[in-house]
């Protein structure tokens, strides 16, 4: 419905439309099959929901490495909420549900973006994924070691790209084949 309406006000094209390239390549890291079979995380909405929060977390902390391109996180932020907000009424979710399911997907965005800021194979960073990926039930061993090997090289290869070519991107280093 928002989007709706800045569509309604908006002269020429929106300037978030910069950003679709870099959310489609956040969307697509965190489908990567070997997420879900190598690294055990469910292949249900809600690890889905998770993994993304995961992969658009660690972009955003890249992001905001550099001060000047902060305006790119928040574009970056607002697709995501769009594309949450799609994502529910596609499943059938009213508008009545809509707006406070958006609400507990940023907060729960916001309580990530925290959490995953902690170094990385420690036991704080394992905690939270667990806590997130896996809503705390038992975890794979060798599936948390997964994806903490995963946020590692992911982090890394953020870490290599200039965040101007970062926020331009088509496509993240891929953490692991």
């Amino acid at each position: 419905m928002l989007s709706s309406l800045r569509k309604l006000f908006r002269s020429g094209p929106d300037p978030r439309e910069a950003r679709r390239p870099l959310w489609n390549a956040v969307v697509a890291a965190a489908r990567a099959p070997h997420w879900y079979r190598e690294g055990g995380v469910p292949d249900t909405l809600d690890g889905r929901f998770d993994m993304i929060s995961l992969v658009l977390a660690l972009v955003l902390h890249r992001i905001d490495d550099d001060p000047g391109q902060g305006l790119a996180g928040v574009q970056l932020t607002e697709l995501f909420v769009d594309d949450m907000d799609g994502q529910m009424r596609q499943i059938g979710f009213g508008d009545m549900v809509v707006g406070k399911q958006i609400g507990r997907m940023v907060g729960a965005l916001g309580g990530r973006l925290g959490v995953y800021r902690a170094p990385d194979g420690s036991e704080e960073l394992r905690a939270a994924l667990v806590r997130n990926l896996w809503r705390g039930k038992d975890a794979p061993d060798a599936g948390v070691a997964h994806v903490l090997a995963g946020v590692a090289a992911l982090r890394a290869g953020l870490a290599a790209m200039p965040v101007a070519a970062l926020i331009v991107a088509d496509h993240l280093p891929a953490p692991r084949a």
